[in-house]
């Protein structure tokens, strides 16, 4: 999941910084998120999934299906 995130934000060149105001939380939060050190509550989940239009099944690593299925 946490390498995941990386490549969505990296493919759109995006910084850390800039997620962290997307997702209204510090760059030291994001990167803690990235690095798989502190768990990414359901609700930036979704967040992550709306924003990057993606399911949050493909982020938690159980599909590599990216489409949403709207």
């Amino acid at each position: 999941m946490y390498k995941r995130i990386r490549e969505l934000r990296e493919d759109r060149d995006l910084t850390q910084k800039r997620m962290g105001e997307i997702l209204s939380c510090s760059q030291r939060v994001y990167s803690n998120y990235e690095r798989g050190e502190l768990d990414i509550p359901t609700e930036i989940l979704i967040k992550l999934a709306n924003y990057y239009d993606v399911s949050v099944d493909y982020i938690l690593g159980r599909t590599d299906r990216q489409a949403t299925n709207r």
